[in-house]
């Protein structure tokens, strides 16, 4: 089973739920709110799965912005029913950089040989986008201590796609063509469970 989290709150009546977690707004006027970003990618992902018969979950169907406690209780709920499950993470990134990531937790576990997919796959799909990686290791994911990475008792993934307060190539990007990093994501999705 793909278990698929969406970062952050969405829109209730127009108003985005996560405080900060958004791009700032362009000179055309747009502006991307990060968690419907997120979401918009976990659902064309869900959707996909379902088409190609496979067993995928939105764990956060609300707009509400869940907290991380929540949301890896209910992903550890899901791993206790199916121990097949993989967690998949998205997000878009902040800080000025430009890029995506694909962070595991620390240590060599599970969730590394998925990552290592979801690079490659990312790479393959998005060759323009620069991958930010940390390769002390021996591979090109990076970890971190994120509280969904760590409690989540199933094989975790988090990706950071691209940086939404970068506007060229990697918000506009996010904007115009998210179907790209829906296929990037998907392309793993078909290479793990096969």
């Amino acid at each position: 089973m793909i278990i698929l989290d969406a970062g952050h709150g969405g829109m209730i009546n127009g108003v985005y739920q996560t405080k900060g977690k958004r791009s700032p707004i362009w000179d055309d006027g747009r502006q991307l709110f990060e968690g419907v970003f997120n979401r918009n990618v976990v659902n064309k992902l869900h959707k996909l799965c379902q088409h190609h018969s496979i067993d995928s979950y939105i764990l956060v169907p609300e707009q509400e912005d869940i907290s991380l406690k929540e949301r890896v209780r209910r992903a550890n709920v899901l791993y206790k029913e199916r121990e097949d499950a993989i967690y998949f993470s998205i997000h878009a990134n902040a800080g000025g950089g430009t890029g995506y990531e694909v962070f595991t937790s620390v240590g060599d576990t599970a969730s590394d040989p998925i990552a290592e997919i979801v690079i490659e796959d990312f790479i393959e799909s998005i060759p323009e986008l620069k991958l930010r990686k940390d390769t002390s290791d021996g591979d090109l994911d990076k970890e971190a201590h994120f509280y969904v990475l760590k409690k989540t008792h199933c094989p975790a993934i988090l990706i950071e796609c691209a940086f939404m307060d970068t506007l060229e190539p990697d918000c506009k990007m996010m904007m115009e063509d998210e179907d790209r990093f829906v296929e990037a994501i998907f392309n793993s999705i078909l290479r793990i469970k096969c």
